[in-house]
């Protein structure tokens, strides 16, 4: 198969750089390792676009207009919910079904390819991809590359040298989960406190505390998020897979066990169940490219802006270092930091481009620069710049 784009995972930056590159008229070809798009925002469960607007202000203003807008707009009409003011951020709550769908619309609207259940295995420059479905192998050549899939899988393929921070430093993962049954309002304080409860009774593992509770915005159900530690068989490494495996072992068995326990002792909880398990945990950080550019925890911080930029970073930098909740650095007067060009584009690889939250980044500024509405942006401005119009 030849096309103009080949595009390396289907998640929110993947997804973005996917259309934008078939909106501009390039045959463009996405591949995606589960059977949908959306990434965290679908096979993790994670329910809420951060980083599409602005800090701070008494109303939600988009930090970046385009794709990332219309996906905002299109969620709002599915779900007849708007952004809601959290502290100094405003987030969108998203369900990750209508997110699917809304996945579906736009890539099919726009005319990508889409290879569902697909891995890119191998990459060499030129450039010629190897993608592998149930076991059968198809080759893609492509005029171009976006690496979108979260983890620079292109750059371990092409030997490139991994850009990861050290393993006690990545932001930890977490483990989210759909439930049903639950009669009554959430009361938070009320919910952990028991979990404190039962961890002092030895009724739940430590690993339970900071576990908390959403509710989805439809009737009778809400989804449970659970911080990992990530070391639950070593040192963590969100590359390896008897890490990964440990990963989505622990998250099932401590959620089952927080719902037996709440089932027992919460009142409102007595038929509440598990109803859907998320395909992947959700992985917050895990290798990065090098590029022409490198965004820093400082440029963020300092609301820096670059003659180049092609986004804007608008989240906080939420550092998730540890499974007890986050640390938030938010940047200069709560303005946006640009996201250069170079930071895009992969140093030494002509026609490679990464989008997402892999992209030339330091540990500190992958913290804003991950979340979803970025990621939407990044994904967005890559598509342009592989059909040459950047500043668009």
């Amino acid at each position: 198969m030849k096309v103009d784009v080949l595009v390396i995972g289907g998640g929110s930056a993947g997804l973005a750089a996917a259309v934008t590159s078939a909106r501009a008229g390039l045959n463009t070809v996405m591949v995606e390792r589960h059977g949908m798009a959306g990434g965290m925002g679908t096979a993790s469960l994670v329910h809420t676009f951060c980083g599409l607007y602005l800090i701070d202000g008494d109303e939600a203003r988009h930090a970046n207009v385009g794709l990332p807008e219309e996906i905002a707009d299109r969620m709002i009409m599915a779900t007849r919910s708007g952004p809601v003011k959290m502290g100094r951020v405003w987030v969108l709550p998203q369900h990750p079904v209508e997110f699917a769908r809304i996945s579906d619309e736009l890539l099919r609207e726009s005319g990508v390819k889409v290879l569902f259940h697909s891995e890119v295995v191998s990459l060499e420059p030129g450039w010629r991809a190897k993608v592998v479905c149930r076991g059968e192998f198809h080759k893609v050549e492509a005029a171009a590359v976006i690496d979108a899939s979260g983890d620079a899988v292109g750059a371990a393929m092409l030997g490139l040298e991994d850009q990861r921070a050290a393993a006690d430093r990545l932001q930890r993962p977490a483990y989210v989960s759909g439930i049903q049954g639950v009669i009554g309002e959430l009361a938070g304080l009320t919910l952990s406190g028991r979990i404190v409860e039962g961890i002092r009774s030895g009724d739940l593992p430590k690993a339970a505390l900071g576990m908390h509770f959403r509710s989805s915005g439809r009737p009778g159900e809400i989804f449970g998020t659970l911080d990992l530690s990530g070391e639950e068989s070593g040192a963590y490494d969100p590359t390896d897979p008897a890490c990964l495996s440990a990963l989505e072992e622990a998250g099932r068995t401590v959620t089952g066990a927080v719902m037996r326990y709440f089932q027992a002792k919460q009142e409102g909880w007595e038929r509440a169940y598990v109803s859907h398990w998320p395909a992947r945990a959700g992985v917050r950080e895990s290798r990065r490219y090098r590029g022409d550019r490198v965004l820093t925890g400082d440029d963020v911080l300092s609301a820096r802006r670059f003659d180049d930029e092609v986004a804007l970073a608008s989240w906080p930098l939420e550092l998730r270092e540890t499974n007890r909740g986050p640390k938030l650095r938010y940047p200069e007067g709560g303005q946006p930091a640009g996201i250069p060009a170079g930071a895009l584009r992969v140093a030494g690889m002509p026609g490679l481009y990464v989008a997402g939250r892999c992209i030339s980044c330091d540990h500190q500024a992958q913290a804003s620069i991950r979340v979803m509405g970025t990621c939407f942006a990044t994904g967005q401005a890559a598509g342009r710049m592989v059909a040459g119009s950047p500043a668009e």
